[in-house]
């Protein structure tokens, strides 16, 4: 692929046309050589960005993306499972599935990445357990996978590097929100993670990087699809995020919420819902009948929690370390100014401040006490902020609360 080829494979996206899977997989490999250079790859990246890529086009470039680095196995495991979430705030869903889901006897190979914008990342809440360790070999991650039934591990540079250039490109060129190259990129990496199967959360909402009920579900549909021509199932849920899912945000917090959920000392209604539909799906690709129930009870007796305590130990942390993590001291607590029904809570200013509480301490953040729809009175509280107080008046300015009653979406948009 030289440039006189790259220039006419930009024009012919430009102009509204495809790309036979030759051509992305040559343009992926020189890129991934040097070959192309950054100011024509984020030309072509654009003009998808407008014209979008079909389906089969979203197939070969996953592929193309797919085959730049290298692939995981796991020969001694007959199915393993795999999830994703495309992005929320005090979204807590993959500690608490994974270790439900490998109780339940099907084991779970988690690649994980870290905090995008004002979202949170799963590695970097597992990183406020001392002595926890995301970077695994691949053969640590592996034998772990075989020998405890689950790992959540940060994605090696070995796998889909070139999507990793790419999307660092993306991400410079404001060429990110598109569903085919968002197809891409998330499946050439959990393609070369090795699960057989995978279930996919897609946010939607004013928090999430879907705002439109109709562009979450293509994406959910889109996934699944591609996912099924590489002969690997898969089921999507297109979940609600117009507010924080759980009541902690924070990177320390929000993993001190989930420990206390696994232990049965705290449940909040809303993640509960959306953990057990997910372990469901994902227990139902592994085979297991009834999942819903099943993993309610691996909840309910304690093997869950014994999971991902096992979990923790295998990746470096012990357990008195995971009990021992509390939140930072309580600095200010944000009180209701009036009466009236919560109709908007931003989650993305939330999200935004709680990053900047745990730049200061990893346990600080904030715990919200409302959710939409709930009807509060002068003087209640309505929020909490553990570490330091400067971000009250934005966490104030982020609940509002309104005299008319106000109805919040249902948790569950679609199942696929």
């Amino acid at each position: 692929m030289d440039e006189h080829a790259m220039r006419t494979a930009i024009e012919r996206k430009r102009d509204g046309g495809t790309l036979e899977a030759r051509t992305w997989h040559e343009i992926v490999a020189a890129y991934a050589q040097g070959a192309i250079d950054d100011a024509q790859m984020a030309a072509l990246a654009m003009a998808v960005h407008f014209r979008e890529l079909d389906l089969d086009e979203i197939v070969a470039l996953t592929d193309a993306m797919l085959e730049s680095g290298e692939r995981l196995l796991f020969p001694r495991v007959p199915f393993v499972v795999d999830k994703h979430s495309s992005g929320g705030v005090s979204d807590i869903v993959s500690l608490v599935a994974v270790p439900i889901v490998a109780a339940c006897g099907v084991p779970v190979a988690k690649l994980s990445g870290r905090a995008l914008g004002h979202t949170g990342g799963t590695i970097d809440k597992l990183e406020a357990i001392p002595g926890f360790r995301v970077a695994l070999e691949t053969r640590e991650f592996i034998a772990q996978v075989e020998r405890v039934g689950c790992a959540i591990a940060a994605a090696s540079d070995a796998l889909a590097p070139a999507d990793k250039r790419l999307y660092r490109l993306r991400d410079r060129t404001g060429s990110v929100p598109s569903v085919g190259l968002i197809v891409a990129s998330i499946l050439s990496k959990k393609l070369a993670g090795g699960a057989h199967g995978f279930v996919f959360d897609v946010k939607c909402g004013s928090a999430a990087f879907m705002h439109d009920e109709s562009e979450a579900l293509l994406l959910a549909r889109r996934l699944v699809e591609v996912a099924a021509r590489f002969d690997r199932p898969a089921h999507a849920i297109v979940s609600a995020m117009s507010e924080p899912l759980g009541r902690c945000i924070g990177t320390g917090i929000e993993t001190i919420e989930a420990r206390e959920f696994l232990r049965g000392t705290r449940e909040d209604p809303r993640v509960k819902a959306l953990v057990l539909a997910i372990a469901a799906k994902m227990l139902a690709l592994g085979g297991v009948e009834d999942g819903e129930r099943g993993a309610a009870a691996a909840l309910a007796d304690g093997r869950a929690y014994e999971r991902f305590v096992a979990m923790v130990e295998a990746q470096g942390a012990t357990r008195a370390a995971l009990e021992a993590l509390a939140i930072a001291p309580r600095a200010h607590e944000m009180r209701a100014t009036h009466a009236g029904t919560v109709a908007r809570i931003d989650a993305v200013a939330l999200g935004n401040a709680a990053r900047r509480l745990t730049e200061r301490a990893s346990t600080a953040g904030i715990e919200l006490a409302v959710n939409i729809g709930e009807r509060v009175e002068r003087g209640q509280p309505i929020a909490t902020i553990y570490g330091d107080a400067v971000a009250a008046h934005e966490i104030q300015h982020a609940v509002e609360i309104v005299e008319a009653p106000s109805v919040p979406l249902p948790l569950v948009l679609a199942t696929l």
